[in-house]
Order: structure tokens, then sequence, then C-alpha cells
């Protein structure tokens, strides 16, 4: 081989992996390339996960409101209960005081 053979063959074989770098770079833009249409998908599908977020923080304030409140209620309805029970164990002491009366005067009466 002599020198314009080899350089022909390293012309050649520069020009073949130009071509071959140029071919894997249009491939790569090719096919990462978005189209107008995944972008709109993509828009409304951020849109409505904004939504939904909106949504789940909506729902959670209002559970916590409504927590809040059922604990509140739950306080009351505690605190009137143990008050009813506090008067039914006045009641049942002051009744058993008025029995014990009532038989101590039918017993002194006979």
């Amino acid at each position: 081989m002599n020198r314009l053979q080899f350089i022909i063959a390293i012309a050649i074989i520069l020009f073949v992996a130009f071509a071959l770098g140029w071919l894997a770079r249009w491939l790569v833009n090719r096919f990462s390339q978005v189209s107008s249409a995944d972008l709109g998908e993509m828009e409304e599908l951020a849109r409505a996960l904004h939504d939904a977020e909106e949504t789940r923080d909506q729902a959670i304030a209002y559970l916590q409101q409504r927590e809040t409140e059922l604990t509140n209620q739950l306080s009351q309805t505690e605190a009137e209960l143990r008050a009813a029970m506090e008067g039914l164990r006045e009641a049942r002491a002051e009744s058993e005081e008025l029995r014990t009366y009532i038989e101590q005067m039918n017993q002194g009466t006979q």
C-alpha cells in the first residue's frame, strides 16, 4: 500500500465515522424530540395533578376541622356525663338517707 492509497483509506474511514456520528446524533434527536401533542398532554396531566393536590389539601383541612369539632363535642359530652353521674350519685345518697329516715320513723312509731 503506497502513500496515496493510505491517505484515501484514512479519508474513507474518517468520512464513515463522521457519517455514523451524524446518523447517531440525528437518531437520538429524533427519538428524544417531544411532539406538541405530548406537550399538551403533559400540560393537561400537570393541571389535573395540581387540581387533585388542591382537592386533597382541602379535604385534609376539612377533616382536621371536623376532627377538632368532634373532639370538642366529645369533651363536652364527657363533662355532661360526669355531671349527670355525680348528680345521680348524690340523688342515690339522698334517697338512701330518706329511706333510712323513713325506716327509723316507722320503727319509732311501732
